[in-house]
């Protein structure tokens, strides 16, 4: 089903029932070319805010339509962009009701064009559990076997300008199999500008009970990419994250796996804010002034002592790509495989390829995208999580409780219910 969200006084953008349900069969008909099956809708709400109540006023509509039709999903309506209705619309239906949600703009929905709907289409398919690409079995390596699970994890910190209360989010995503369509996530909420993940072994330990609930059994290797952390955090991640990654692995396992060293980690730092940009210096190996995708630059200006390499996998649509920088803290997976003394590709090769291959398996793009997807997910859940508690991190401009600097682990973590996701769809791709 729908709900139109329309405003007093605004321009009319569809000018009767009969020209909605009409862009909304065209929609569905964008889905159905797409190989999802689609029901006729079921009649929505269109609700006109007035500025006074609208929380409650978008609230009481989603949840009469819960009651009336118990649907699975509900498609969005806005008559414009509208940070606070998308926050109230996402609040209530990923936290209270349980419902898959995806919203559009109704101008965009009234005069369609096949790639916007095929845009929001595989947005659509994620949320409802399906797989928009695969990569062959041959270039996904060592998780063509099925026995590797990778987790990406991200921590998001109250901007300037966020209430002295505002806390940092700490978000985890894990694939589920070998084909790395589904993500599921986590989400907690922790101490204002802690980097660390505090509650990093139950948040682990809930990734692996549900990989063993899909597939019977525990995984041989985790491979997690880490992002968000700065370079003089990276002992901080050995220091206070790996024991928690140990520990969690260490409950969930039975005795014979941890004799036989199971599972085995790696940890990869994923950096994206950094000034090394890369130039090509011949006309075969450019592309619109940058490199082709999938130039790797680990020698010259990487670190001579540590495990690093630059990675641009993506294609620029403008101006300068920026590569991602993936930096090795951890390996017990690929160097052990790949020892240097058995000739073909080495353990570093191994792992930027296959860091390589899964940029192009990004759920909501059909291009490669220029940081790998399991730090791309978590840096969504977190975003997702501001949503929730936004009177904390975007407080109207009257909060005269705002302030800025905010020290570090002093937040009110009495908002964890706030992010909870409602048990229906907390196995799903809700953050997509």
């Amino acid at each position: 089903t729908y709900i139109y969200i329309d405003q007093q006084g605004s321009r009319p953008i569809f000018h009767n029932p009969d020209q909605l349900n009409a862009s909304l069969q065209g929609f569905r008909k964008t889905l159905r070319d797409m190989g999802m099956s689609v029901n006729p809708h079921k009649v929505g709400k269109r609700v006109v805010l007035t500025g006074k109540n609208d929380a409650a006023e978008i609230d009481a509509a989603v949840l009469e339509l819960q009651r009336q039709h118990n649907p699975v999903f509900i498609l969005g309506i806005f008559y414009k962009k509208d940070t606070g209705i998308y926050n109230c619309v996402k609040q209530v239906c990923d936290v209270r009701c349980g419902i898959r949600n995806v919203n559009v703009l109704a101008e965009k929905l009234v005069s369609p064009s096949d790639q916007y709907n095929a845009n929001v289409g595989l947005k659509i398919n994620l949320k409802l559990g399906g797989a928009n690409q695969a990569l062959r079995a041959a270039d996904l390596g060592i998780i063509s076997e099925g026995k590797t699970m990778i987790v990406g994890i991200d921590v998001t910190h109250p901007s300037p300008g966020s209430t002295s209360s505002a806390p940092s989010v700490a978000g985890i995503v894990a694939s589920v199999d070998s084909t790395l369509a589904q993500w599921p996530a986590e989400i907690r909420v922790q101490g204002a500008r802690q980097e660390m993940v505090a509650d990093l072994e139950t948040l682990l330990v809930s990734r692996l009970l549900h990989w063993r609930n899909r597939n019977k059994t525990l995984p041989e290797n985790i491979l997690v990419y880490r992002d968000g952390v700065s370079e003089g955090q990276y002992n901080k991640v050995i220091d206070q994250e790996l024991p928690l990654l140990q520990a969690a692995c260490k409950k969930t396992y039975p005795v014979d796996q941890s004799k036989k060293g199971l599972p085995r980690l790696a940890i990869i730092v994923v950096g994206k804010r950094h000034n090394t940009r890369f130039y090509p210096t011949t006309e075969k190996d450019s592309n619109r002034d940058n490199p082709i995708p999938g130039t790797v630059v680990d020698r010259g200006v990487s670190e001579a002592r540590n495990w690093d390499f630059f990675l641009q996998a993506h294609s620029a649509l403008q101006g300068t790509a920026r590569p991602a920088h993936y930096f090795t803290l951890w390996d017990e997976i690929f160097y052990p495989r790949h020892p240097a003394t058995l000739g073909g590709p080495g353990a570093a090769d191994v792992l930027q390829d296959l860091t390589h291959k899964m940029c192009y398996i990004f759920g909501r793009a059909t291009k490669a995208v220029s940081v790998c997807p399991p730090a791309y997910y978590a840096d969504l859940v977190c975003t997702r999580a501001r949503c929730f508690l936004s009177d904390l991190f975007d407080p109207s401009s009257n909060d005269s409780g705002s302030d800025s600097s905010v020290t570090e682990g002093t937040a009110n973590t009495s908002r964890i219910a706030d992010v909870v996701i409602h048990p229906k769809i907390a196995e799903t791709m809700f953050y997509i």
